[in-house]
């Protein structure tokens, strides 16, 4: 299965995290990120690596996510054959504040990690941007139903 995802974390303590080589001693405040990623060979894989403790550092993300107040509280993705992950971050990054170049080692946008000070402010941002995209997308509770 293919596609693109959206991980909604909650950062619960503002703290300096290093992130592999990008930054070193990077502030990231308290609140809400929205992640965008793709996995156009192995969606479910992907999505339950994410929310693992238990994985080697890869990704920007990974360095995020081991942080014991950064926990993944939901993510909405899309099933497709098209990866439209630099669409959902340029469409996301217009309502919150872009993590400067994190997690877009491989492509030309400006950040795939975007800030918001609340959680619904960034799973509207999300939904918004899938709708006006006219591209449908499911949850984590879908993800699960899947699993079992």
């Amino acid at each position: 299965m293919k596609g693109c995802y959206c991980l909604i974390i909650s950062v619960s303590k503002s703290q300096k995290l290093n992130i592999g080589s990008l930054y070193q001693n990077h502030k990231f405040k308290k609140g809400w990120y929205v992640y965008i990623g793709s996995a156009m060979n192995s969606l479910v894989p992907r999505i339950k690596r994410h929310l693992s403790d238990d994985k080697k550092m890869h990704w920007h993300i990974d360095y995020l996510l081991k942080n014991e107040n950064a926990t993944v509280k939901d993510v909405l993705f899309c099933i497709s054959d098209k990866k439209v992950e630099c669409e959902l971050a340029n469409y996301i990054s217009q309502y919150g504040e872009e993590i400067y170049k994190f997690g877009c080692s491989d492509c030309n946008c400006k950040s795939h990690l975007i800030y918001f000070n609340r959680k619904k402010d960034a799973l509207t941002a999300v939904k918004t941007t899938y709708k006006t995209l006219n591209i449908e997308f499911k949850d984590l509770k879908y993800f699960r139903k899947e699993l079992e």
